[in-house]
């Protein structure tokens, strides 16, 4: 038996780690760099670009092939049905919780008290998607214009329908539906193929991030940074992890180790859509939730539920208004909730969508919407870690939905975890 070549010895060595070890050690290595190099560090920019432009032309043909795959593999229109009642609901539910716990934290400790800033010119304000509005768009006039601007919930409707055209025709739908099969399978390996580069990819993205935001920026923002991480933190440990254990009967630590791959690409790229590849593979080889369930559900997530969203409105609302020195009203409040959980129906997962969205809360509730600039400052690291609890939630609604129709593997689930 002859010794490997020494030459790709460390490539052997590098490839024995499971992949969340690799991304996180991107991650660290990116901050550290990005760090040490300042501005300077824009020159890995294209690094990270070129891993998101790679997610990004995954996105709409797996969401595409996959959900017609997931459904009518089903077979059973009652069930189809049963699964995106619940999906919603519990998306919609998880949605208000963090827009509470955002307001909870801010009110507690108070991270616009004493904050002396000038604001920027003023902000367009942004009109908030009636029912409406969103019920018409949709249905996509264009299917394919649908796919080529990437609009994932004209996608959504229009796969859902061909499946069950096809589901409905019976037999004469079973050679469009191989076709999908295998198109599909083909699309899971090219994203395992891009998954590979994820390190790198990661490493350019965060070294940028680190680069380009230094302590000059942070120290006068750093309270709200801390509470709407430690309030994107109190979500996912306590209502994520209490519904998995308290509804599903399942171990949430597995549920956390099951999806890292999927959370440190959202933290790093800070798109929700963009992770929606990672996310598809970390439901199925980690959580053990069928292809089934994970093709309907995790696309539908990626699209509505933006609960990291729902807590970063909640947070920076209040820590305007604090420094503004306005006081809001329990009415206030409930508009907040309310507005916060509708518009986040209609948040792109794209990095900075929450920006649009927090213009739509603040007018709602009379709040200066030229103090939004003074946020876009801090805006991208509050971005990831809100695009982490988007992805978070997107999972354990996922597995949720999987464990309650019969559809999640245990044996998948529980297996121990590589370290």
């Amino acid at each position: 038996m002859t010794e490997p070549d020494e030459t790709y010895r460390p490539f052997t060595l590098w490839a024995r780690f499971p992949l969340w070890q690799q991304i996180l050690a991107g991650l660290v290595l990116g901050a550290i760099v990005g760090a040490l190099l300042g501005e300077r560090a824009a020159w890995l920019q294209p690094l990270g670009d070129l891993f998101i432009n790679a997610i990004k032309m995954l996105i709409v043909p797996l969401i595409f092939s996959t959900l017609v795959v997931g459904i009518t593999a089903m077979r059973d229109p009652q069930k189809m049905g049963r699964i995106g009642l619940r999906t919603i609901a519990l998306y919609l539910l998880t949605t208000a919780f963090a827009i509470a716990i955002g307001l909870a934290a801010s009110t507690l400790f108070q991270p616009g008290a004493g904050v002396e800033m000038s604001v920027d010119a003023p902000v367009d304000a942004q009109e908030a998607p009636t029912l409406t509005k969103i019920l018409v768009g949709l249905i996509p006039t264009n299917p394919v214009e649908a796919m080529a601007s990437a609009n994932i919930l004209q996608i959504i409707v229009f796969a859902i329908g061909l499946a069950i055209s096809l589901v409905l025709i019976g037999e004469k739908g079973d050679p469009v539906v191989r076709l999908f099969e295998s198109f599909a399978e083909a699309m899971y390996k090219l994203t395992e193929i891009v998954m590979a580069f994820a390190p790198i990819g990661v490493f350019g993205l965060i070294a940028a991030v680190a680069g380009e935001h230094g302590l000059d920026v942070l120290l006068p923002l750093i309270k709200v940074i801390g509470v709407a991480y430690l309030a994107s933190l109190v979500h996912v440990l306590v209502v994520y992890s209490g519904l998995l254990a308290g509804i599903g009967r399942l171990n949430p630590v597995r549920w956390l180790r099951g999806s890292l791959d999927a959370l440190i690409v959202a933290y790093s790229s800070a798109s929700s859509s963009g992770t929606l590849p990672v996310s598809l593979r970390c439901a199925q080889d980690n959580l053990g939730v069928s292809r089934g369930v994970a093709s309907f559900v995790l696309p539908v997530g990626a699209t509505i539920n933006m609960d990291g969203t729902a807590i970063y409105q909640g947070v920076v609302a209040l820590f305007i208004a604090q420094m503004m020195g306005i006081d809001l009203s329990w009415t206030d409040y409930g508009m907040i909730i309310l507005t916060g959980t509708l518009a986040s129906i209609g948040t792109a997962g794209v990095p900075g969508a929450g920006l649009v969205m927090l213009s739509i809360v603040l007018s709602q509730v009379g709040l200066p919407l030229e103090a939004i600039g003074m946020v876009a400052a801090i805006d991208r690291i509050l971005d990831m870690a809100r695009t982490s609890v988007n992805v978070a939630g997107d999972l354990m609604v996922t597995t949720l939905v999987g464990q309650s129709e019969g559809e999640l593997d245990r044996a998948v689930y529980d297996r121990p975890f590589k370290r």
